[in-house]
């Protein structure tokens, strides 16, 4: 499991057991049972087969990755099983592929706490051009739902600015050499690269650049956000930017009982990464729904619906802030920050929302 996966798995373990020890659903014992879809697709179809055939199955933490939870929604769906996504950034889950211009719910059993790339890709422009001045940049995303949807969005709002888009390219999640990719670049000259993907691909293509002459920075959404990029990239990684969605955990005073009962309970993990935060308050909607709905009738199975509309109206204070949906099951709490590397690691550069 990776460090994001982590981070949600110990999150969404921690509000379990605290909801437990306040007996917050009360007459029942909440359970975790983690799964592993290990970014892929088919796999997170069969843990969400898995886990729709249990009745006493009242909602599920995730996906973290997009294209995973395009399988995994409708499965879900079919069972009226919640569904809360701690950092699903695509828009089109909630929003539909015509989420521009005719925006409709897709499924009402799907949450996310987070905010979607349609704001992140041009917040990450706004900083990038208008901010860092750079006017020529690469764009590389690594071909999945996620990375070339946040890919997109940034174009389009950096050429809006007046950024020159020099070249658009494609590399696999699992590559390891990015020579190729890197040829075809340099010619252009630019002054930065976007990148739409996740660490594990990016801070080897950051150091890559570097060593091939390419001293610019690389920036890249909420998915390359964790120490590790730091450690792939090595020196190269200095200066490089990110954004994530949400404000800086250990920023924010709500979060500081989440983060001091994390590390009690987890020292020895690698700390609860860019969704921890995000994963605790998920899971803490989904309780609060469940106690509201628990209340008024025992659970079953028929209760479901019932949970999905308690979900719909919940409005509580969480680690990362205010957590309430809107009508197409998106959350409400819109914050983004820019992060930088130094000294091997993301640190805050602003926080604020998507203004124009």
């Amino acid at each position: 499991m990776t460090a994001l996966g982590v981070g949600i798995r110990n999150s969404a373990d921690l509000a379990v057991n605290q909801a437990n020890e306040k007996c917050t659903v009360k007459g029942y014992k909440l359970v975790l049972d983690p799964q592993d879809d290990e970014k892929n697709p088919a796999k997170g179809a069969q843990a969400a087969t898995k886990l729709s055939s249990e009745p006493s199955v009242v909602g599920v933490i995730g996906t973290l990755n997009s294209s995973v939870a395009q399988t995994v929604q409708p499965i879900l769906a079919n069972k009226k099983i919640a569904m809360m996504s701690p950092a699903n950034t695509n828009p089109s889950l909630t929003r539909g592929e015509n989420y521009k211009t005719a925006p409709s719910r897709q499924f009402q059993n799907y949450f996310r706490v987070c905010t979607t790339d349609d704001a992140q890709g041009p917040f990450a422009a706004n900083y990038l051009v208008s901010k860092a001045g750079k006017k020529k940049i690469a764009v590389v995303a690594d071909g999945k739902t996620y990375g070339e949807g946040l890919a997109n969005e940034f174009t389009e709002k950096a050429k809006a600015l007046g950024a020159e888009i020099v070249t658009r390219e494609k590399v696999q999640e699992k590559d390891t050499d990015f020579s190729g990719v890197i040829a075809k670049i340099k010619p252009f000259a630019p002054d930065a690269v976007y990148y739409g993907g996740e660490y594990g691909a990016a801070g080897p293509f950051s150091k890559q650049l570097k060593e091939a002459g390419l001293r610019i920075p690389l920036m890249g959404g909420d998915g390359i956000v964790d120490d590790t990029y730091g450690k792939l990239a090595g020196a190269a990684a200095e200066g490089d930017l990110a954004t994530s969605v949400g404000a800086p955990a250990d920023k924010l005073a709500e979060a500081k009982a989440f983060i001091d009962a994390y590390n009690a309970k987890y020292p020895k993990d690698q700390g609860y990464s860019a969704y921890g935060a995000m994963s605790f308050d998920a899971t803490n909607a989904l309780i609060d729904g469940l106690a509201r709905t628990v209340a008024a009738g025992d659970w079953s199975e028929s209760q479901r619906e019932a949970l999905l509309k308690n979900i719909g109206s919940t409005k509580i204070k969480g680690a990362n802030g205010d957590i309430a949906f809107d009508q197409y099951g998106d959350s409400t709490n819109k914050l983004l920050t820019v992060y930088q590397i130094s000294g091997g690691k993301f640190q805050p550069v602003e926080t604020g929302t998507l203004t124009n």
